[in-house]
């Protein structure tokens, strides 16, 4: 497998590719388990939803503020080693925590914890994936390693919920720490080129980011981020528990117990590794659109979806089967968005920077992400019901649909061009 003279692979699957994936995979199969911890800790130390739920949202809003330093750190210092650091961050976190006993020690790591999901997340890794692959493949490529998050969304939740049955939650997080540390082996096979020179990625880097900040374009997409993080995190912390508190028994006539969930708690994990799932087809597939059909107009119909199935599924009785058809339209819509995203900051601005870029965008996908999961808590302890975060997320998803519209999509460089004509 050969690399071309713009210093990218030949071939859409190629060494950083399938490294990037493992890394992914992993991390994110840990991530997606956080939501399983909300009550066995709230049990044990007797404390309100709000306080384990802070420690998510921190660990989502520190996940957003680590992106672009470690974006800029690994085009400054080199992937890998920003990938480690990652790691090692994410590992420490893991551990510390299996020793907090406090809602202020849990808030603490998880900010360690967001720091290490940062370094071995989206914004390192799927720069280093757009600088590997040709641009035929780029997209698809995103997809690739976009789907490898929601792999690891379908093992993570079942793993971490077996574990729990087995043993206490200290020390599943100890072994999942275990799986971070042998994630980074993958490290090994992720030699990744140079991005190529192009006129926009000569320039400084504060340059190119001091003129991105006043685009307004970039300005709609980082504000379109935001309804994704507070979905996404909102239901990856609260879902489980609002299933167990919301569907109650599983009887045996139902088709959720014929198939095996015999409890609420495990169609809890099981709904959120359904949603991973059921991703892996939706990303792939807006992969493989955004290589051919303007992304903004996708990014927009896939935020409308998402608004209108939420809405649907808050209206509608509560029952094991809604939930079912909820996590299956719900994930082919879950992480669609993210190929997409970092494609356009690619098309739009160059992949020289695009980890500090998108990093920055990311940040407001993980503002979103501190919102949507201290919101579940602190509304929930306030109305016992999680009603309201859902119409809240019903309405920012609008608010995306309709701002990602007026995006100029379109390279920096052909900007004057354009206008010209």
């Amino acid at each position: 497998m050969s690399g071309t003279a713009s210093g990218t692979y030949d071939r859409l699957i190629n060494p950083v590719l399938v490294a990037g994936c493992i890394i992914i995979l992993v991390g994110f199969s840990v991530r997606a388990s956080f939501g399983l911890f909300q009550l066995p800790i709230a049990l044990e130390f007797a404390w309100p939803r709000e306080s384990f739920s802070l420690a998510i949202a921190i660990q989502n809003l520190f996940w957003g503020i680590g992106q672009p330093i470690f974006g800029a750190f690994a085009e400054r210092y080199g992937d890998r080693k920003a990938i480690l650091v990652g790691g090692i961050c994410y590992v420490v976190g893991l551990v510390a925590s299996a020793f907090a006993i406090t809602p202020g020690q849990h808030q603490l790591l998880e900010m360690l914890v967001g720091f290490g999901i940062a370094g071995t997340g989206f914004g390192v890794i799927l720069a280093v994936v757009g600088r590997s692959a040709p641009e035929k493949h780029r997209s698809m490529a995103l997809g690739i390693a976009t789907a490898a998050g929601s792999a690891g969304q379908i093992i993570g939740p079942p793993v971490a919920q077996a574990l729990l049955s087995q043993m206490p939650w200290q020390s599943v997080f100890m072994v999942l720490a275990g799986f971070i540390t042998v994630s980074m082996l993958a490290l090994l096979f992720m030699r990744a080129p140079k991005a190529a020179p192009s006129v926009s990625t000569d320039e400084p880097m504060g340059v190119v980011l001091k003129r991105a900040v006043k685009d307004p374009s970039f300005l709609f997409i980082f504000i379109g981020f935001f309804s994704c993080g507070y979905q996404l995190a909102f239901i990856t912390a609260h879902f489980p528990a609002f299933i167990t508190e919301m569907c109650g028994p599983i009887t045996p006539d139902s088709l959720i117990y014929v198939l095996g969930v015999t409890s609420a708690s495990g169609l809890g994990a099981i709904s959120i590794a359904l949603i991973g799932l059921f991703n892996i087809g939706g990303t792939l597939m807006a992969g493989w659109l955004g290589n051919r059909y303007s992304r903004k107009y996708l990014l927009a119909t896939i935020y409308l979806l998402r608004t209108i199935v939420s809405a649907a599924f808050i209206m509608a009785p509560i029952t094991p089967e809604s939930v079912v058809l909820f996590s299956v339209a719900m994930g082919s819509l879950w992480l669609a968005t993210v190929p997409l995203t970092s494609g356009l900051v690619a098309h739009i601005y160059g992949l020289k920077y695009m980890g500090t870029l998108y990093g920055l965008v990311f940040f407001s996908h993980q503002l979103g992400g501190f919102l949507g999961v201290w919101l579940g808590g602190a509304l929930y302890d306030l109305y016992h019901n999680y009603t309201l975060v859902w119409w809240i997320g019903v309405g920012v998803g609008a608010l995306s649909a309709l701002i990602h519209l007026p995006i100029r999509e379109y390279p920096w460089e052909k900007r004057g061009q354009a206008v010209a004509a």
